[in-house]
């Protein structure tokens, strides 16, 4: 099977590191035949929905790496089809560093975290700009109705491979609000304890 991220990722510097710490073997079965981990499917598509957030790496002329954090409302990374995605640029600090990237090397990679249940995303893609006010359904498609911030403009990504990370050193960590969903049971039987430790105290005022 060719596993399409580990076939992009892998250079012959990496394979050369495999084969000298005796992983080599085990990554070389990965390479060649049909293309696998090519393609978003249900899984994908619902993991992203899911997530409010993600990091992105593209790289300048001069060969630096930037990595960016990208924020918003679940599912503001939406995806458009089996082999795109796309989201709204919104107004920030004005560096507009992924942007000038993508302009003259669009290649990008993704990392999406799903702390709580310890499980990660990577993508590898071409990315470029979208002026929204000339592609209306694509601007209808990636609109953030209720979310304060003003869109600039729209990026799209072709997804050229993906890769589902082990669990391994991810370090549990959670939102307000999935903490409030989760201690919902506990602050319910406080409360409750705490109305029968009023009522506890008012019976015995009144027999004393």
């Amino acid at each position: 099977m060719g596993h399409r991220f580990l076939e992009l990722a892998t250079s012959p510097a990496a394979r050369a590191a495999q084969a000298a710490q005796g992983s080599r073997a085990a990554y070389a079965r990965m390479e060649g035949g049909q293309a696998l981990f090519d393609q978003l499917g249900p899984r994908e598509a619902a993991f992203i929905a899911a997530r409010d957030s993600f990091y992105i790496a593209s790289v300048n002329p001069d060969g630096w790496p930037y990595v960016q954090h990208r924020g918003g409302p679940p599912g503001f990374l939406k995806v458009l089809d089996d082999r795109r995605l796309g989201f709204a640029d919104l107004a920030g600090n004005k560096q507009y560093l992924t942007l000038g990237n993508v302009a003259t090397e669009d290649r990008v990679a993704l990392f999406l975290m799903d702390y709580p249940n310890r499980r990660r995303l990577k993508l590898l893609g071409r990315m470029h700009a979208v002026d929204l006010a000339a592609d209306a359904a694509l601007a209808d498609r990636l609109a953030l109705p209720e979310y304060p911030a003003r869109i600039e403009r729209g990026f799209v990504i072709v997804v050229e491979a993906l890769d589902w990370n082990c669990p391994q050193h991810i370090t549990p960590r959670f939102t307000e609000a999935e903490l409030a969903e989760g201690l919902a049971p506990i602050r319910h039987r406080l409360e409750a304890l705490e109305r029968e430790n009023e009522a506890l105290r008012a019976r015995l005022a009144e027999a004393g």
